[in-house]
Parts: C-alpha cells; sequence; structure tokens
C-alpha cells in the first residue's frame, strides 16, 4: 500500500509510506526530505 506522507521541504516532490516504510527522510524539526536532497544535504554537511 502507498500513502502520500507529505512533499520534500527543499524541492517539493512527493514523499510517500510504502508498506510502512517512509521513501524520505524525517528531519529533527519534523519535515521531510527525499533521499536525493538528503544526501546533498548530508554533503554539505561533511567538513
Amino acid at each position: 500500500m502507498q500513502e502520500l506522507v507529505g512533499r520534500c521541504k527543499q524541492c517539493g516532490k512527493d514523499i510517500y509510506c510504502n508498506d510502512g516504510f517512509i521513501n524520505g527522510v524525517v528531519q529533527e524539526d519534523q519535515t521531510l526530505l527525499c533521499f536525493d536532497c538528503s544526501a546533498d544535504h548530508e554533503d554539505e554537511e561533511a567538513p
């Protein structure tokens, strides 16, 4: 089962929950990032 849970905070892409697994990352402030934007976000934070 696929259910829309929200949109990526950065790019606006729809993020779905598939059989209990979110296809994205929940941030500390409870916003969502898609996996692509999450990877970019991690690259920016690396030293």
